[in-house]
């Protein structure tokens, strides 16, 4: 497993999963490269075999002191394997580093698989979004992580994560 940063070469990549996994509301090209160009975000890819298979992203303004996940995404065929938490925990680690100590999210009420990740990795529900996800009117578990107690966000030093191989 490889995790480094993404970067503009990576948009495509990256937009080839977004639309896979999130046909009916993936992101734009436009909104994504500006996320991957953001100075108030991390993005990570993760690569095997020199292809990227998954990203990740999170929105954390240095000394700010709560972050949002943005995005994780994986091929289907790459899921499962523990590669998510991988990504996820190095987010965690990269929020931590820019002095986060709260961690936020939203995940589809009609994904139990990652919703499942993040309740392991110790993610508390705290709200529901109705409707949130258009078109396909799915609600919003709104999630949240104390960082400042997380065993996760810890797991990995952020410097580790510009070429982490495992």
């Amino acid at each position: 497993m490889t995790l480094r940063a993404a970067g503009p070469a990576d948009l495509a990549a990256i937009m080839g999963i977004e639309n896979r996994s999130f046909p009916g509301d993936a992101w734009s090209t436009e909104t994504m490269a500006a996320e991957l160009a953001s100075p108030h975000g991390v993005y990570l890819v993760d690569e095997a075999d020199g292809d990227v298979i998954g990203y990740g992203g999170i929105r954390a303004l240095p000394g700010g002191a709560d972050a949002d996940i943005q995005t994780i995404a994986y091929d289907a065929e790459h899921r499962g394997g523990g590669r998510g938490r991988a990504l996820l925990r190095a987010l965690l680690a990269e929020a931590v580093a820019r002095g986060a100590r709260e961690m936020f999210l939203e995940v589809r009420a009609d994904n139990p698989a990652a919703e499942g990740l993040y309740r392991s990795e110790g993610f508390l529900e705290i709200g529901r979004r109705p409707h949130y996800y258009q078109p396909d009117d799915v609600d919003a578990i709104v999630m949240r992580l104390d960082l400042r107690a997380s065993k996760s966000a810890g797991a990995q030093e952020p410097d580790a994560v510009k070429e982490t191989r495992t």
